[in-house]
């Protein structure tokens, strides 16, 4: 096996479980993620002739253990023998470590990961950096991405939180209930971060950073078993689920972005769509809302219609308005103005999101929705305008396509407007 690309595939997936357990072994983040890297390395070059282990997480686990302890060893060497008794104990010691190892649970590891990296003693952004970085191997980049931040403000966020974590002599065991709760906000926002990097992702890229939705799925669910009574991860679990159930109908065989409207629902995971469901039903009755249950509401209105002219336009405009009171922010109006121009037309639409434009100068969909609305509204030169600043802000070829696409559709649906004009005015010149 020549390409590489399934090896990466599986580091990704493998990352929480080896750092959790390796973590676990050494009670030390630099450690283990040193102990991890060592064990990559020896899977790049093991696995491509001996195809994939049985389980790639265990293998990783006892690789990067036996490279670390091997490197304990050969510093020890220029230390002073400890006394027979401790030399003694070494045996027994490493026993109970393989034994651990062989019944130990992947998921305690990983959520004991998690709420180590989101300690109280770490501001709340600290936090997530970490955990994007430790937890699920995002690169310094893509978290700065995700944060809008400068990758060397990143770089130092991250450097300060590890040695935070350092000094506070953070215990390397899962916390009590009470703390739990304490540290579920910034857990929960973690994992929607790690959603979206993989959600996000688009060309190539995508089915290589899929694992990383189906990881926060997998982490969501494991907070819910928990937290079984706390309807916002009901929510979050419910918000991943129906957003990850739409993921095969959201780009072409040649990776364009696929538009809601356009996609193909037969695609659309109905297993997903069901737990989705159920799950914010059943978070709703606790009638304790929150920014996750409002928008896995609004993804839930979007799953329930048959086709698109189904979908209630309204009723997500409103669910829009709460999420603004809840969770206010620039994106979230943009979203809300999306719903309005379903429901009310574009100049509604372009009135909410005009007085945004200073806040969101940098982002790539503020343009991207602004030029599609003076497009409806015949305002075609500040569209091609608007339009050429969202192809600039984008940050892969398939955004600038998306943007593209839009540009194709609704010059398509002007002519057609033109030629059915001109058609009434017996043979009028058409528009341009």
């Amino acid at each position: 096996m020549t390409d590489t690309a399934w090896i990466d595939a599986a580091l990704t997936s493998a990352r929480p479980q080896a750092i959790g357990a390796l973590l676990r072994y050494f009670r030390d983040l630099d450690t283990a993620e040193e102990a991890f890297q060592n064990a990559c390395l020896r899977a790049l070059k093991s696995w491509p002739q001996n195809g994939p282990p049985r389980d790639p997480a265990a293998w990783l686990i006892m690789v990067g253990r036996n490279a670390a302890i091997d490197e304990v060893r050969r510093n020890r060497k220029q230390e002073p023998l400890p006394d027979d008794e401790a030399i003694s104990d070494l045996d027994d010691a490493e026993d109970e470590v393989a034994e651990r190892l062989d019944g130990s649970h992947y998921r305690d590891d990983i959520l004991r990961l998690l709420f180590i990296c989101c300690h109280k003693e770490l501001p709340a952004t600290q936090q997530i950096a970490l955990a994007l970085r430790v937890v699920s191997g995002l690169t310094v980049k893509q978290i700065a991405r995700a944060f809008l931040v400068g990758e060397a403000a990143m770089e130092q966020r991250i450097t300060r939180a590890k040695a935070r974590v350092a000094q506070a002599s953070v215990p390397f065991e899962t916390p009590g209930a009470v703390e739990r709760s304490e540290r579920l906000t910034a857990v929960a926002a973690m994992i929607y971060l790690i959603f979206n990097e993989g959600y996000s992702a688009s060309g190539e890229t995508a089915d290589l950073r899929m694992p990383l939705s189906e990881e926060a799925i997998r982490l969501a669910r494991l907070l819910l078993r928990l937290f079984p009574g706390e309807p916002e991860i009901m929510g979050l679990t419910a918000l991943l689920l129906l957003q990850h159930a739409r993921s095969s109908a959201r780009y072409d065989a040649d990776g364009a972005l696929i538009l809601l409207e356009d996609q193909d629902r037969s695609l659309w995971k109905p297993t997903l769509i069901a737990e989705g469901l159920a799950l914010i039903d059943k978070a709703m009755r606790h009638r304790r809302s929150g920014p996750y249950q409002i928008q896995a509401a609004i993804a839930a209105l979007h799953a329930r219609a048959a086709t698109p002219d189904d979908t209630d336009w309204t009723q997500i405009d409103l669910l829009y308005g709460a999420l603004e009171v809840v969770q206010p922010s620039p994106v979230v109006t943009l979203n809300r103005a999306v719903a309005v121009s379903k429901a009310r037309g574009p100049a509604a639409a372009l009135d909410m999101i005009e007085p945004l434009a200073n806040r969101l100068s940098n982002y790539f969909y503020f343009f991207g929705v602004r030029g599609a609305l003076l497009m409806q509204l015949d305002r075609h030169e500040e569209a091609r305008i608007a339009f050429d600043r969202a192809i600039a802000l984008a940050h892969s070829s398939t955004e600038a396509a998306h943007i593209r696409m839009q540009i194709d559709r609704l010059k398509r649906d002007s002519a057609k407007e033109s030629a059915n004009d001109g058609a009434g005015m017996h043979g009028a010149p058409q528009r341009s």
